[in-house]
């Protein structure tokens, strides 16, 4: 095998040889360089385990006799293959894309699965991907960080906040914003909450870090208010803070604190995280809500008791999860799965929040479909409180050119 033009070996696995051979002379044309092909899966793998590290990336056909794709992708997780997966595929789109579950599930880091052939276009697209990827990887192990050191972190005042703004799809109106905590980390810079909310949780100190960014975001609400600015604002719960039967009261008090009115929060809860016992979270959510303190369930879809919590638990807005938004102009079945999602919702009465809007197309599908609000990169990124001003005056314009028909 010989380096190719990115710096890695890539290995290319199908059992039809002229598969192999147009594979092999697009990928040629788009910049790849050298590949090796394998007409068997157990020889890809014994490749792969004689050259520990030296496959950087694997093209696999799903179809195959003896070891099929799906079993191959499993022996490559077995086997720690640390590059990258390419899944190719005759059938239908919905089992490629099953496959590619899978192999992320199996902790595989899949670039792309596409229909066969696959174009030149998309291996090109497929390059281009994976130079940003490489550019954008860490150049040193992530730091750890320890419950006593997030401990200080909170009586220390090193929490903030970012705000993302959700929009009315009808009219571009800008509704409220999410609080989004960020730990401004004295050594590691701005660090993201998927590297210690786990730690919160695990060690008794979420109740504490909710109540800092809770009590910081309602005094931005504030701010707002000051200004005659009628905006929400969402704060994400944990499952920890729902089994406190005072969390009501200690919400209640981080509102009258501030001066913010409960109808101008939104509590945030991820579905997935609610708890078989919904004694507790039934009493403290109920209780919320007749507080005025609206309850947005979040990342429907992703967990596997959705719709019980629909029907048991008085949530009035449903957040659709990123994975079922961005593509899916391009995709029926997420479509549908967003179109079902919707009409549930509005028949309970609830509206309905896209996010991870990233692009035109999943704005404009969206609209045609009637959503109420979105948020997303296509929107605005999280950003600081002080950068708000600048973004809003940018959105103010913006809106004209996105409100086009939506037929």
């Amino acid at each position: 095998m010989t380096e190719n033009a990115v710096g890695s070996q890539t290995l290319l696995l199908d059992d039809d040889e002229f598969a192999l051979m147009l594979l092999a002379q697009r990928l040629a044309r788009v910049g790849f360089g050298a590949t090796t092909s394998c007409s068997d899966g157990q020889q890809a793998l014994a490749l792969i385990e004689q050259q520990p590290g030296a496959i950087d990336l694997v093209f696999c056909d799903l179809q195959m006799p003896g070891i099929d794709g799906v079993e191959f992708v499993r022996k490559l997780a077995n086997v720690n293959f640390q590059g990258g997966l390419v899944l190719l595929s005759g059938e239908s789109g919905r089992v490629l894309k099953a496959a590619q579950k899978l192999a992320r599930a199996l902790g595989l880091e899949v670039f792309g699965a596409f229909e066969k052939p696959v174009t030149t276009d998309q291996l090109r697209q497929l390059l281009e991907a994976r130079a940003t990827h490489r550019a954008a990887l860490p150049l040193s192990p992530v730091e750890q960080f320890g419950a006593a050191e997030l401990e200080q972190a909170l009586t220390g005042g090193q929490l903030l906040n970012h705000y993302q703004p959700k929009v009315d799809m009808a009219s571009g109106r800008l509704t409220g914003f999410e609080a989004l905590v960020r730990w401004q980390h004295p050594r590691a810079g701005l660090v993201y909450p998927d590297r210690f909310i786990g730690i919160a949780e695990q060690h008794g100190l979420i109740e504490q870090l909710t109540q800092v960014v809770l009590r910081n975001a309602l005094r931005q609400a504030r701010v707002w208010s000051d200004a005659r600015l009628d905006l929400q604002m969402a704060v994400n719960v944990s499952m920890d803070n729902l089994t406190s039967l005072d969390f009501p009261e200690v919400v209640i008090d981080c509102l009258q604190q501030a001066g913010v009115a409960p109808s101008a929060l939104i509590l945030e809860v991820t579905e997935s995280r609610l708890a078989a016992d919904l004694r507790a979270p039934l009493d403290i959510l109920t209780r919320l809500r007749l507080k005025r303190i609206g309850l947005s369930i979040d990342d429907f879809g992703t967990g596997h008791s959705s719709l019980a919590q629909l029907r048991d638990l008085p949530f009035d807005e449903l957040k659709l999860d990123r994975s079922f938004i961005h593509g899916a102009a391009a995709d029926s079945a997420l479509q549908a799965i967003v179109q079902g999602s919707m009409a549930m919702a509005a028949s309970l009465g609830m509206k309905t929040v896209a996010e991870g809007v990233e692009t035109q197309s999943d704005w404009d599908l969206l609209r045609t479909l009637g959503c109420d609000l979105a948020q997303g990169y296509f929107i605005a990124r999280p950003m600081p409180a002080s950068e708000l001003p600048d973004w809003m005056a940018g959105w103010a314009q913006r809106q004209g050119e996105l409100l086009g028909p939506t037929s």
